[in-house]
């Protein structure tokens, strides 16, 4: 099952979701409204919900509770800041098959909807979240995981360099600039966003995946694949 219709008003959560659901495999569709959901959502896609609780039109709850009158053959998911028991015990009550903190890993989240896809059967359909994106230095270019050769530019390939070496922790914008040979004072911090932006639509154009690269507001970047690199 691998579209994920995700419901989150947030836009800048929603954001770095979707690119991290992106980037392990997921096909997937964002809303930030009840009424935006019900519109988008199509059971003959859609395999997994992941559905925050306070909307700015109504409740998830009401949402969850609707999804399992309906019938269908649906994953849910739910992802909120409302951690009391009673929340979880209400969410999981109504039909939600898990209930995590929006503050929980990505790596938790990744590994729930691996659970979750194959409790509902998927077969093996759904993405690996532990596949890995390949960075081969020489020659210059990125494979991410079931798609061909990305060729890069000496900076998109020092950039992915600065990053992928240290999957899974933040890499600070001073650290990316002076790894790019630039004084991190006097260079101006838009090139480096310019940098980013065209190098996620680069690999999106290419395969239709987002770069598993999360933008730590303020702080740098985290790329949260797994990640290989080979001379």
């Amino acid at each position: 099952m691998r579209d994920v219709i995700l419901l989150e008003d947030e836009a800048v959560l929603r954001e770095e979701l979707s690119e991290f659901l992106a980037g392990c495999g997921y096909r997937v569709d964002a809303e930030s409204s009840l009424e935006g959901f019900q519109r988008r959502y199509d059971p003959t896609r859609h395999g997994i919900a992941l559905i925050d609780l306070g909307l700015p039109d109504g409740d998830g709850l009401t949402l969850i509770q609707q999804l399992r009158a309906r019938g269908d053959r649906l994953g849910i998911v739910v992802l909120t800041a409302r951690g009391a028991t009673r929340d979880r015990v209400a969410g999981l009550d109504i039909g939600a098959d898990y209930y995590l903190a929006k503050t929980s890993d990505l790596d938790e989240l990744a590994a729930t909807l691996s659970a979750l896809s194959r409790r509902l059967g998927d077969g093996g359909g759904a993405p690996q979240p532990n596949a890995a994106w390949v960075l081969e230095l020489s020659p210059r270019r990125l494979l991410p995981p079931g798609f061909g050769p990305i060729a890069l530019s000496e900076q998109d390939l020092i950039v992915l360099h600065e990053l992928m070496r240290g999957a899974g922790q933040i890499a600070s914008r001073q650290q990316i600039v002076e790894a790019l040979g630039e004084d991190f004072l006097s260079y101006d911090q838009r090139r480096l966003d310019t940098q980013m932006r065209r190098l996620r639509r680069k690999v999106n154009e290419a395969t239709g995946l987002a770069l598993p690269i999360n933008t730590a507001r303020n702080a740098g970047y985290r790329f949260h694949a797994r990640a290989l690199i080979r001379p």
